[in-house]
């Protein structure tokens, strides 16, 4: 290959060398060729790589961005791999990417529930598992359980669905649950449990207040179950939930409610939200099991435009007119 190769040719050498990499997971190699080919490709199939320069990866990247900002950054991640391979590899002498400038999302506020939404959410959720039923299996109450744990322990929908009875701790001076799974589904592989979450750091094992630990002990009254390695959640045959059902089921639950924007990772940040109100940013950050409390503050907590009114004692003690 050289400068004059078309860049489609740099794109099957990279899907390549990326199948060598052992440090890549399987769902990161499938979204890397996934963006590739869906967000990248189309855009740049017709040049050579000498033609691939700064102002058209910018073009580019800003122009996407204004329909997604989302897109974008994935399109700039697999853009700038694959353009520095050809730089290791002595095709091109340096990446116009490292050239291109930063792409600016417009800040948003994260999104958590309130109190009351939360029981107004639990109380739709009751009142359709309790439903009558003319035909068909009666609802198990799983999603009802689920969203208990998500809020007893921050965890993610994965890590929730990834649960297992060797995993919880109920009889203990603290009941607890270790965080160190979550459920995987790719495309032409059964739906699986992965040995560690999001990342090998987040493995983490959390108290559970006593409103999780019932759902828990319902659960697995109902359920029966007594093999250590068996997932608390399953379907009826004893395989695990995917992800996208239980938010299919959410969705469709809080539908018929006329509860809008209810998701699973809201309920991570209403949970982050909470214990940063009581005990702050560092504690929130490691229940969600982040490396950085900076993440936890950006992405998860609703910040409070109140500020603690202890400070206007300190202030009349500083400032206040004697007599």
């Amino acid at each position: 290959m050289s400068a004059d190769s078309a860049f489609p040719e740099l794109v099957a050498y990279w899907l390549e060398d990326m199948e060598i990499e052992d440090h890549l997971s399987r769902t990161t190699k499938n979204l890397y060729d996934r963006d590739m080919r869906g967000l990248v490709l189309p855009a740049f199939k017709d040049l050579t790589l000498r033609e691939v320069g700064v102002a058209r990866c910018e073009y580019f990247l800003k122009h996407l961005a204004k329909r997604s900002y989302s897109r974008a950054k994935h399109a700039r991640v697999v853009l700038r791999l694959a353009l520095a391979l050809a730089v290791r590899h002595e095709i091109l002498p340096r990446s116009p990417m490292d050239h291109v400038s930063r792409l600016h999302r417009k800040k948003t506020i994260p999104d958590a529930f309130t109190i009351g939404e939360v029981q107004d959410i639990r109380a739709a959720i009751k009142a359709w598992e309790s439903r009558r039923i003319l035909a068909g299996p009666r609802p198990d109450r799983q999603l009802g359980q689920i969203v208990e744990v998500m809020l007893g322990t921050s965890a993610r929908i994965g890590e929730v669905l990834a649960i297992r009875l060797q995993d919880l701790d109920l009889d203990g001076p603290i009941p607890t649950a270790r965080i160190a799974g979550t459920i995987i589904s790719r495309k032409g592989e059964p739906t699986h449990r992965q040995d560690h979450p999001k990342t090998d750091r987040s493995v983490r094992r959390v108290a559970l207040p006593s409103f999780t630990l019932q759902a828990i002990r319902s659960r697995l009254l109902r359920s029966g179950d007594t093999e250590p390695g068996a997932l608390l959640f399953s379907t009826r045959v004893g395989t695990p939930h995917t992800t996208n059902n239980v938010r299919r089921l959410l969705r469709d639950v809080m539908d018929e409610a006329g509860i809008e924007n209810v998701t699973p990772h809201r309920f991570r940040r209403t949970v982050a939200t909470v214990i940063n109100d009581a005990q702050g940013a560092l504690l929130a950050s490691e229940l969600l099991g982040h490396t950085d409390p900076r993440i936890t503050m950006q992405h998860y907590i609703q910040r409070s435009e109140t500020v603690d009114p202890i400070t206007a004692e300190h202030l009349e003690q500083a400032f206040g007119l004697a007599g």
